[in-house]
């Protein structure tokens, strides 16, 4: 048996789908099917199954998959050790990001390190946390850039490398708080916020602070994708919201949001690099978890 096959197991595991496992390897869809078949003909069961004509794996399959993600994952990681000793240095850098991070902080972190290792090829998958730290898991990436809760296990290497303070921001047109410069907790239960979706790590953060009688305190008036349409519907006035300080620099300096302090509140969360323990870390990841940190943001 080749670890090709265990690999190409994983992937169509993953995928739930042969046709596009084959369309991402490059090969055809019966070289895909073959591979599947022979590794069932090896362990004597049958790892896929066809329901309402969906692709489902067996319960057979299911444990097969979590020894065989840990044995290719093993298999690619004895090469990028060896590589290392014998002085060969890897030109790939898979990072993960989170939405914040990966929009306004690594544009000019990936920049000036591409300045020092030009020949590198560097991958960026940007989702929410709980996203990127999954793809982490399953070893689809190098290393996590995210904001807010990191719940360390056994399996993670945290290491802080920035801060970050969160906002209330406002337009400058709003009708109570135009000419405030601060307002109290209880005053904001009068207003329309604008919200990002459930699992994004600002409002994660912001609910974990207020405590469990968040809900009595933000009106969610309107929940939006992205942090961009957030700032145009506060800028128009349609309500105010809760962002990275990181995210709203240009708009302040051209007066299109006002910054109010909340009383007594202090909105502050750390950024996270974050790794696995088992996995090996090359000369290069190291270098830029080295560079991250020492970075003046």
């Amino acid at each position: 048996m080749r670890i090709g096959y265990l690999e190409t197991f994983c992937q169509v595991v993953e995928e739930g789908n042969i046709s596009k496992v084959a369309k991402n390897n490059f090969i055809t869809q019966p070289a895909i099917t073959k591979q599947i078949r022979q590794l069932e003909t090896l362990y004597g069961t049958q790892l896929f199954e066809r329901n309402n004509g969906n692709l489902v794996v067996t319960t057979t399959g299911k444990r097969l998959y979590e020894i065989a993600k840990q044995l290719v994952f093993d298999y690619n990681q004895s090469f990028a050790m060896i590589d290392q000793v014998k002085g060969i240095e890897s030109s790939s850098l898979k990072i993960g990001a989170s939405f914040t991070i990966a929009e306004y902080i690594l544009p000019h972190v990936l920049g000036e390190f591409k300045k020092i290792h030009s020949n590198i090829d560097i991958t960026l998958e940007v989702s929410s946390t709980p996203n990127i730290l999954h793809r982490l898991r399953e070893n689809k990436i190098g290393m996590a850039l995210v904001e807010g809760e990191v719940y360390t296990d056994e399996d993670l290497i945290v290491n802080k490398f920035a801060e970050d303070e969160l906002v209330l921001v406002c337009s400058p047109d709003h009708r109570t708080f135009a000419l405030s410069q601060s307002v109290r907790v209880e005053d904001l239960s009068h207003e329309k916020f604008i919200w990002r979706e459930e699992n994004s790590g600002t409002r994660l953060l912001v609910e974990k602070m207020l405590g469990e009688n968040w809900s009595d305190i933000i009106n969610i008036y309107m929940e939006l994708g992205s942090t961009q349409a957030i700032k145009g519907a506060v800028e128009i006035n349609l309500g105010v919201a809760i962002l990275s300080s990181l995210v709203i620099d240009t708009e302040l300096k051209q007066n299109m949001l006002k910054k109010i302090n909340i009383e007594n509140v202090e909105l502050k969360r750390d950024l996270w690099a974050v790794q696995r323990k088992e996995r090996f870390v090359n000369k290069l990841e190291g270098e830029f978890i080295k560079f991250i940190k020492n970075y003046q943001f």
